[in-house]
């Protein structure tokens, strides 16, 4: 008798509160003569706040024939934007506005799954060294990395000054397929000087140049490197796990006009590659058995600061500039 009293005032609540939200939304929309999509583009300014209330929005969630309108190819959200105009009966020539942000935001959003799928396939394709464009990527990552430094044969020993764990590269990345060499490249290609920097920090943490002042008031007594080309596939893993959870959505709605591409999860690996080298100098951690520990602090600390909904990673990176313009 207890549970079934319990069940009964469980559906009331239901519907109680079913009810009162739709009473609710009416009299808010007789009081402001706006609907809720009007409400938050006109009320929230662009950006990821804009964004994700949109995507919460109950007539995308509830809305047979709305719901496809956050996976749709981007070359159908004009239709789609039309289809919601004439469903929640806004007149488009007395709110043109709501057009432009509505369409701005659903192209974050189709953008951001359209972001992902094209990560997650350069994460599941493997590293082939019969393909003479993998290879060609590969050499380039050295070259950028070690210009001064020819390579004397494709497998060698010299694969480990840039932080491989043996003479060929390409069983390292195994976890995290092209996608972990496509950010290296991207990262000594673009920012050429800073990961250079980076890489020879890695290598004589003691001597950073990054952080040379801090050495003398912090008293360092000791200096532990790390693999530059290891820890660089780890922290793609680190940003495709922040990608695929949506933790991220925070970011590429701010920095993202409109769709965030490929090369905006680039920059923002290089912005974690850099954060994270400065973080490993300033954890001074005992030995390298430490790296988990200061990988998932880390990975803690910028999960706080993506919970902001004004916050954009901004790379401090010369290429990011063109980037942001974008």
């Amino acid at each position: 008798a207890a549970s079934f009293a319990r069940m009964f005032v469980q559906v009331c609540l239901y519907f109680y509160c079913k009810c009162l939200w739709r009473c609710l939304k009416f009299v808010v929309r007789k009081l402001t003569g706006q609907c809720e999509l009007q409400r938050i583009c006109y009320n929230t300014k662009p950006g990821a706040a804009r964004t994700m209330k949109i995507g919460n929005c109950k007539i995308l969630l509830h809305a047979f024939r709305l719901q496809t309108s956050v996976s749709v190819h981007p070359d159908a959200i004009e239709k789609t934007i039309d289809d919601i105009m004439e469903l929640k009966r806004i007149n488009p020539d007395i709110n043109p506005q709501l057009g432009v942000s509505l369409q701005a935001c659903l192209l974050q959003i189709v953008g951001y799954r359209n972001l992902i799928a094209e990560v997650e396939k350069l994460r599941r394709e493997p590293y082939d060294s019969e393909n003479p464009q993998h290879e060609e990527m590969l050499l380039k990552l050295w070259k950028c990395l070690k210009p001064n430094s020819p390579l004397k044969a494709r497998i060698s020993k010299q694969w480990c000054e840039i932080g491989f764990q043996g003479d060929d590269p390409k069983t390292d990345f195994r976890g995290m397929g092209l996608l972990g060499l496509y950010n290296l490249v991207y990262f000594a290609e673009w920012d050429t000087e800073i990961a250079q920097q980076v890489l020879s920090d890695s290598l004589h943490p003691k001597y950073s140049q990054l952080s040379k002042a801090e050495w003398e008031k912090k008293k360092f007594d000791k200096a532990i490197g790390y693999s530059f080309a290891i820890v660089g596939i780890n922290i793609t893993d680190l940003a495709y796990n922040l990608l695929v959870s949506g933790a991220l959505k925070t970011h590429f709605y701010n920095v993202a006009p409109e769709a965030p591409t490929l090369t905006h999860f680039q920059q923002t690996f290089c912005y974690l590659m850099h954060e994270f080298h400065k973080f490993w100098i300033e954890e001074d951690p005992l030995d390298i058995m430490e790296f988990n520990r200061v990988r998932e602090k880390f990975h803690k600390q910028i999960l706080k600061q993506l919970q902001n909904p004004e916050m954009a990673l901004c790379p401090h990176f010369a290429a990011s500039e063109s980037l942001i313009n974008m």
